[in-house]
């Protein structure tokens, strides 16, 4: 479930939490924050898109269905990756604290919590990891914020719909590779969510339009999926 989109100074941030009005909680407070958040309920998927994602932080629940949070965690340290990590758990025990931290949490919150303490401690995490606001990428022609989720025409932004940005991050991170239509649909609407593949093929038929004229191409695989190229006609 994708629950908000960010705005200039966002971050994305990746929650995987099993706990349905919690999760609905801590999203719509971190998007009154100006974050974008991505919903994941159930370890075995979240096992796969935390390799792929790009977030720049991740809440997640310990007590989770499939693979736990600790192992999410420590598979997550074993690869490298060093994203700032907030663990969630309703066990209060020293041990269990201890547990978390040397796994590789940088930060324990015992439920129940208060939003704002959440929120308090990502502002910590994102001031500690010191993320740049207008660190731009080039694509083709174009230039990507990718914190603040944004594309340029040199210093005129590119107005994108939170929905065709989200299928553009998904092809952009693919670097080139083709990307499936359950996975741009995964990513633009949330894993699980109940909405017909048919929609892609209206976001990409829009972004393509948008992109074109930059020297940006979305190329179609009929049947397999899309990929997005750079100084290449389609």
């Amino acid at each position: 479930m994708k629950l908000a989109c960010g705005k200039i100074s966002a971050v994305r941030i990746t929650l995987i939490e099993d706990n349905g009005s919690l999760a609905k909680g801590i999203g719509y407070r971190l998007e009154d924050a100006g974050h974008a958040v991505d919903h994941l309920a159930d370890g075995a998927e979240a096992e796969t898109y935390l390799q792929a994602d790009g977030a720049d932080l991740v809440i997640l629940d310990i007590n989770l269905p499939g693979v736990d949070g600790l192992t999410l965690l420590r598979q997550m340290r074993q690869r490298g990756d060093t994203r700032p990590v907030i663990l969630l758990t309703a066990r209060a025990e020293t041990e269990d604290r201890v547990l978390g931290l040397d796994a590789g949490a940088d930060d324990y919150l015992i439920k129940p919590f208060d939003m704002a303490e959440l929120e308090a401690r990502v502002r910590a995490l994102l001031r500690r990891r010191a993320i740049p606001q207008q660190q731009r990428e080039a694509v083709g022609a174009l230039q990507y914020d990718v914190a603040g989720r944004q594309l340029f025409d040199g210093e005129t932004e590119i107005d994108l719909p939170r929905r065709e940005m989200s299928m553009f991050e998904c092809l952009y991170a693919a670097n080139g590779r083709l990307v499936t239509k359950s996975t741009l649909l995964d990513h633009a609407y949330g894993v699980g969510t109940d909405v017909a593949d048919t929609v892609v093929e209206v976001y990409v038929s829009r972004l393509r339009r948008r992109l074109s004229p930059h020297g940006i191409q979305i190329k179609t695989q009929r049947g397999l999926g899309y990929q997005l190229l750079t100084g290449q006609a389609e």
